[in-house]
């Protein structure tokens, strides 16, 4: 009988009723210039689509995991590193398209930094435009007042997009979309924060990482496309719901309580203000404007989670 190879590096890719997206970006990754054999390991979160049967009919080499219901993003990633035997992993969201030579300029750059325990390429939009890709950790100041002015007047502090590296670059943070990460340092944290069941998992995890002694970059010279927000965009309220949840608990993790309450006060006072401003102007139009009234409602659903106490029970479904 003959023995596996053992593969260098193991794909994740954590899907929920996204097929099409699964499959094209099941496409790129097989697509990938990797020096070293490599596995590809899909967890369905539940999917109540033939998300799973096109996954496996297209690539039938990939091992799908059927969650049977909805993990979440960290505790589905968490899922599939039992199942991984790759020194390194790359997490790639459906809605990100690897470029040929991505993960293999990842690969590299992890083998000559053996400090380095997560990396992110440049995220690109459909055009090939830039995408933010790396991000200052949120604090009371990014949370509260205006992050494109904090970019603007302190981009040492606040990076942007409009930023241009030539090479690896230490961050505080990566945007989630594509990233590697080094086993062992994966193992040593624990993987990520299961508290968390969908954003600022990866923020998390690389504030651990660098207190741990690691290394978090960002790599420009790989890259991917990233279809920004298109399977969040599919239940809007809910997921908007898990961010504001997601910051609460970063604060209250990483800055105590305190900060938390403070935070949770001036976001609160906020939507109270947008839903008044934004309430009166789909009034003057009537309804008639799509836009207006669609953030009207988003906002007023936010300000009544948070009126009645950010109750557990909304979000994105759990089954």
């Amino acid at each position: 009988m003959s023995i596996p190879s053992q593969p260098v590096l193991s794909f994740i890719v954590v899907n929920r009723n996204t097929p099409d997206l699964l499959v094209q970006c099941l496409d790129h990754i097989f697509r990938s210039e990797i020096d070293g054999e490599f596995e590809v390991i899909v967890v369905d979160n539940g999917s109540s689509d033939d998300s799973v049967e096109r996954a496996r009919s297209v690539h039938p080499q990939t091992m799908i995991i059927e969650a049977g219901r909805n993990l979440g993003f960290a505790a589905a990633n968490n899922r599939a590193f039992a199942e991984t035997r790759g020194e390194f992993l790359l997490l790639v969201n459906t809605d990100a398209m690897l470029e040929r030579d991505c993960a293999g300029k990842l690969l590299t750059l992890m083998r000559m930094i053996p400090r380095a325990g997560m990396v992110g390429p440049q995220l690109l939009n459909d055009d090939g435009s830039s995408q933010t890709s790396y991000e200052a950790v949120p604090t009371l100041a990014t949370e509260t007042l205006n992050r494109s002015l904090l970019k603007r007047l302190f981009p040492d502090r606040y990076p942007s997009k409009s930023q241009r590296l030539s090479g690896p670059t230490p961050v505080e943070a990566l945007i989630g979309a594509v990233m590697i990460i080094r086993r062992a340092a994966w193992s040593q944290l624990g993987g990520f924060d299961e508290d968390y069941f969908f954003f600022l998992e990866e923020t998390d995890l690389a504030v651990r990482m660098q207190s741990a002694g690691w290394k978090v970059l960002h790599e420009p010279r790989a890259s991917a496309v990233h279809l920004q927000g298109a399977t969040a965009n599919t239940v809007k309220m809910g997921a908007r719901i898990e961010f504001y949840r997601s910051r609460y608990l970063f604060f209250l993790k990483h800055y105590g309580a305190r900060s938390m309450t403070l935070l949770k006060g001036v976001l609160t006072a906020n939507l109270a203000v947008n839903v008044a401003f934004l309430g009166m102007l789909n009034g003057v139009t009537r309804g008639r404007s799509r836009g207006v009234a669609e953030k009207y409602l988003v906002r007023r659903g936010l300000w009544e989670w948070h009126r009645t106490g950010c109750p557990d029970g909304l979000g994105l479904p759990r089954e």
